[in-house]
């Protein structure tokens, strides 16, 4: 009995994040196909009927998307213009500018302004958090995040002499967290701390 017991949850163990992860590919691929869809429909209709594989063709067509637009954003008068547009037009979009913050901290974190630190606590350990703002009184805003939705959490102000910044990307200390922690030594860790 007992090991039959065992072997359940041996398999349990096994099969229950493969099922996840299916279920996670099969949610991004529905996503990817939505996000796709104002571009498929800058096509003929025939082209996209009858697909296999939407989630492949929708991840395929963002990617080439992006690259059209990366390629068109290395024009100066272009990328002039887009920041315009951005600056009086999409700013004033509800939830643009906390999309274009989390956004650009995971894919262009050397242009981010968010920074991974701990809030010392004073006996030698802290909490995790991501430093959202830095203010010219010498406070910042903080993000507090919940594990493991990493960019979620509680915003807090918090002096900036309380923080110690980590020298890890966005990317690295946001996979620390939604995997419970698991990781966040090594951004402790890792080759020196940095003040930016």
């Amino acid at each position: 009995m007992n090991f039959l017991k065992n072997s359940m949850l041996t398999g349990l163990y096994v099969l229950l994040p493969l099922l996840l992860l299916w279920i996670g590919v099969r949610e991004i691929g529905g996503l990817l196909a939505a996000m796709a869809e104002p571009i498929a429909d800058m096509f003929p209709s025939s082209y996209f009927d009858d697909l296999k594989w939407p989630g492949v063709v929708a991840a395929i067509l963002i990617a080439a998307a992006a690259l059209v637009i990366g390629l068109l954003a290395n024009f100066g008068f272009v990328a002039h213009l887009a920041e315009k547009f951005e600056r009086v037009v999409l700013f004033r979009v509800p939830m643009y500018r906390m999309l274009k913050i989390i956004s650009s901290s995971l894919v262009a974190a050397d242009r981010s302004d968010v920074k991974p630190a701990i809030i010392k606590d004073g006996a030698g350990g802290g909490d995790p958090c991501y430093v959202m703002e830095r203010h010219d009184t010498g406070m910042a805003t903080v993000l507090l995040p919940w594990s493991p939705a990493s960019f979620a959490g509680s915003i807090k102000v918090v002096p900036e002499s309380q923080l110690e910044f980590l020298n890890c990307s966005v990317d690295e200390y946001s996979r620390s967290i939604s995997f419970m922690g698991v990781g966040v030594a090594d951004c402790l860790a890792s080759a020196g701390r940095s003040e930016d």
